[in-house]
C-alpha cells in the first residue's frame, strides 16, 4: 500500500488552505482528493463580487479567489487528483478512492484533513406538501444551471429561504431576465448577510416575506403555483393568512449541512448542533490524526472565514506528523450558554495554544447592544460589548492564553 504523509479530502478554498500551510511547515507529500474536474470547489459557480475582503483586501469573485489558491497549490507542486470519489476512511486513517485512471485505489496516509464542504438541505429535507412537479431544486443547483451550464431555470420564480446562495440567485435571475416574486423565511428574521439583503431584495424590489413558509406546491410536470402562510411563534401556519403564487420554478435555500459521511461511519462524535465532527483547538477529531476544517466542520458565511481555519488545519496536520502536537493534558471544554448555539473547538488543551484561541459561534436571534461575556469556571476573564449580532455571522473572540489559568470550562453568553 502507497504510503502518504497528508491527505486532504476536499479541494475548496479549505483545502488548498490546509495544503499550501501544511506544504509551507516542511511537509512535501500532500495528496488533495476532489470529486471535481478542477480545484475551486463551489467557488467557480459564484461569479458575484464580495470574496477575499479579509484574506486580499480587496473585493474578488469568487473564480478569482479560487484561482489565487490555485496558482499557489501548483507553484509548489502539491499534487492533486480529480475526478476522484474518496469512497472510505478507517480509523487507522487508510484513504480508499476510486477515479477512471487508476481504478480503486488504497493509500496509509499520517494525518488526514477532511475539507469536503457541504451540501444543501433539499425539499425531502423539510417535507413541503403538494404535488411533485419539475421546477423545484435548490439555490445552489440554479447556481450552476446559470452561471456554469448557461441554462436559465425558470422565468416566474419564486424563493424559500433567506439563505445567502437564495439571496444572490434572486438578483442574479432578475439580472437574466426572469422575474422573481418573492422570497419566503421560515423565521422572523433573515438568514443572509445584511449586505445581500439590500443588494439582492431591495435594490431590485423583490419582497421579503418574514415569518412565512411554502405549505403548497401545485403542478403536474412543472410546478404550476406555490402558496405561502404566515406561521406563527411555533413556525407552525396560520390559517386564513395564505398567499397563492403563479410560478414555474421555486428555489430552495433552506440551509446547508457538513458532509461528513467519511468520518461519521468510523464513529467520530458530531456537534449535535453543528452537525460537524467535535474537534479540539487543533480542529483535531476524537480520532487521533484526523482534523477537520472549514464548511464540513461548521457553516461559514464568509469564504474567508474558510480559508484561516483550512490554514489551522494544515498547520496543526503538520505539526501532528511531525509529533509536536501534544496530547490532553490542560484541558478546558468549551460550552454554549444563554443566547449562542454553539462553539468551536469544543475542547482546547492548553499545551497546543501558543498566544491565543479564537472561539467561533452563532447567536440564536439577533441581539442589539448587548455584551458577550466569556467566564472560565464561572470567573469572567473577558467581556465584549456588540451593536449587534446576528444569526446569520458567525461571530469570532479571540482569548489570550494568559487568561486562561487552569483548566475546566469555558463558557459564552449574551447578557443583555
Amino acid at each position: 500500500m502507497r504510503q502518504i504523509d497528508l491527505a486532504i479530502i476536499g479541494g475548496g478554498s479549505a483545502g488548498m488552505a490546509a495544503a499550501i500551510s501544511a506544504y509551507d511547515e516542511g511537509v512535501r507529500d500532500i495528496v488533495i482528493f476532489d470529486k471535481d474536474d478542477h480545484l475551486g470547489g463551489i467557488l467557480f459557480q459564484c461569479i458575484h463580487s464580495g470574496f477575499g475582503l479579509q484574506e486580499f483586501k480587496e473585493q474578488l469573485s469568487g473564480p478569482e479567489y479560487a484561482e489565487r489558491f490555485i496558482k499557489q497549490v501548483q507553484e509548489r507542486n502539491i499534487k492533486y487528483c480529480l475526478n476522484t470519489t474518496v469512497l472510505e476512511i478507517t480509523k487507522d486513517k487508510v484513504l480508499k478512492y476510486s477515479n477512471a485512471e487508476e481504478g480503486y485505489c488504497e493509500v496509509q496516509a499520517k494525518a488526514i484533513v477532511l475539507a469536503s464542504g457541504c451540501r444543501e438541505r433539499t425539499r425531502g429535507s423539510i417535507d413541503i406538501p403538494g404535488d411533485r412537479p419539475s421546477g423545484v431544486m435548490t439555490a445552489g443547483i440554479a447556481q450552476h444551471y446559470l452561471n456554469i451550464d448557461g441554462y436559465l431555470p425558470g422565468k416566474r420564480v419564486f424563493i424559500l429561504g433567506s439563505g445567502d446562495i437564495g439571496l444572490i440567485m434572486a438578483r442574479r435571475m432578475t439580472l437574466e431576465g426572469a422575474k422573481v416574486l418573492g422570497v419566503a423565511e421560515l423565521m422572523p428574521y433573515s438568514n443572509g448577510l445584511n449586505r445581500n439583503i439590500v443588494q439582492c431584495l431591495h435594490d431590485f424590489n423583490i419582497p421579503l416575506y418574514l415569518s412565512h413558509t411554502v405549505v403548497k406546491i401545485i403542478g403536474k410536470e412543472r410546478v404550476e403555483k406555490i402558496v405561502i402562510a404566515k406561521v406563527d411563534d411555533k413556525l407552525k401556519p396560520i390559517p386564513g393568512t395564505e398567499k397563492e403564487f403563479e410560478v414555474d420554478t421555486l428555489l430552495l435555500s433552506v440551509g446547508l449541512i457538513p458532509d461528513t459521511d467519511l468520518i461519521t461511519h468510523i464513529g467520530v462524535p458530531m456537534n449535535r448542533r453543528t452537525r460537524g465532527a467535535l474537534v479540539n483547538e487543533s480542529l483535531e477529531t476524537e480520532v487521533s490524526g484526523i482534523f477537520s476544517c472549514g464548511n464540513a466542520l461548521h457553516v461559514h458565511d464568509l469564504v474567508d472565514f474558510v480559508t484561516a481555519e483550512g490554514r489551522i488545519a494544515g498547520v496543526s496536520a503538520s505539526k501532528y506528523i511531525k509529533g509536536l502536537l501534544k496530547e490532553d493534558e490542560q484541558v478546558i471544554t468549551t460550552k454554549a450558554l444563554s443566547g449562542v448555539g454553539y462553539i468551536v473547538p469544543e475542547k482546547v488543551n492548553l499545551a497546543n495554544v501558543d498566544k491565543e484561541i479564537t472561539l467561533k459561534f452563532r447567536v440564536v436571534k439577533p441581539y442589539q447592544n448587548v455584551r458577550v461575556l466569556i467566564k472560565l469556571n464561572g470567573v469572567e476573564v473577558r467581556k465584549i460589548f456588540k451593536p449587534f449580532m446576528l444569526p446569520s455571522e458567525m461571530e469570532n473572540i479571540v482569548v489570550n492564553k494568559d487568561l486562561l489559568k487552569e483548566t475546566g470550562e469555558l463558557t459564552v453568553e449574551v447578557s443583555e
